[in-house]
This record gives C-alpha cells, sequence and structure tokens, in this order.
C-alpha cells in the first residue's frame, strides 16, 4: 500500500509539472483552438480546410471528429446567450459532427484568425478558410479563438489534458 502512494503521488506531481508546462506555453501565444463547424463537415470540406491549416505552418497538437450536444453548444457559447442569434448558433452547432483541434504555431490566434478570414464570408479576403468553405455569416465553416486565453478555454472544453500533445 505504502508503494502505491508513492506511486501516486509521484503521479500527481508529474501530472502538475506537466500542466504548468502545458499552461505557459498555451498562455505564450502559441496556441489557439478550432472547430470545423457542421455545415463544412456536412459539405465535405474537412481534408481540404485541415490541408490548408497545415499548409499555414500550423502544427495539430489534438484534433477529434465529435458532436455537441445541445447543453454543450449552450456552455460553449454561453458568452453570447445575450445575443439575438445566440439559439440559432446553439442549434446550428448541435446539429451534426464538428472537428474539434488543436493548432500550436507563434501567435496563433491572430494567424489563424487571418486564415480563417472575416465571419461574413462576403467580407474575407480571397483565399481564406471561410471565403472558399463558407455557406453564410451563420454557417461560416470554422470556429476560431479571439484570445490567447480563450484559446486555452475552450481546448480544455474539448480536449482532457492526455489528449493534447
Amino acid at each position: 500500500m505504502a508503494l502505491l502512494n508513492r506511486i501516486s503521488s509521484a503521479n500527481i506531481g508529474i501530472f502538475f509539472l506537466i500542466l504548468q508546462a502545458n499552461k505557459t506555453r498555451y498562455m505564450s501565444g502559441k496556441i489557439t483552438f478550432t472547430m470545423i463547424k457542421p455545415d463544412a463537415v456536412a459539405d465535405g470540406h474537412i481534408g481540404a480546410i485541415l490541408g490548408k491549416i497545415a499548409e499555414a505552418g500550423f502544427k495539430f497538437k489534438a484534433l477529434k471528429l465529435t458532436q455537441l450536444t445541445e447543453a454543450d453548444a449552450k456552455k460553449f457559447y454561453k458568452v453570447h446567450a445575450a445575443r439575438p442569434f445566440y439559439g440559432e448558433l446553439v442549434e446550428f452547432m448541435s446539429s451534426g459532427p464538428i472537428v474539434a483541434a488543436v493548432l500550436e504555431k507563434d501567435n496563433a490566434v491572430e494567424d489563424f484568425r487571418t486564415l480563417i478570414g472575416a465571419t461574413n464570408p462576403a467580407d474575407a479576403a480571397e483565399g481564406t478558410i471561410r471565403k472558399m468553405f463558407a455557406r453564410s455569416v451563420g454557417e461560416n465553416a470554422v470556429h476560431g479563438s479571439d484570445s490567447d486565453e480563450n484559446a486555452l478555454i475552450e481546448a480544455q472544453f474539448h480536449f482532457s489534458g492526455r489528449e493534447i500533445f
């Protein structure tokens, strides 16, 4: 039993060291979070979008195909709860599979937001993900974190620490 307690304590110590190292990396502007939204998944654009992300120099630190429940979508987008589009957003984001990913690159949040383009694809620059793959302002193909802090929160919403490499 004493050996088991020592192993458990050692593992906990290692866990906290890894967590602290990752938190420092995550908060230093090197990670962002993205989701390929249900419209782009349904339209068969997963491969093309992941390819554009990789070509832009991002490293995939975590990646999975999943589906948000209505409760998940409400929690994830609670910052928008008072906005008139909140109900539609929750319904849309829980309507089909998504691809969630944690990406790494220097200046990750800003560079990724440039890569995806304006929220409204009509206003997005040529060659951006939203210009190429979005259906509309409401079904705009991808989500991208808007700050380093939100990137960490959003990554932890979708992935456990052991799923992020």
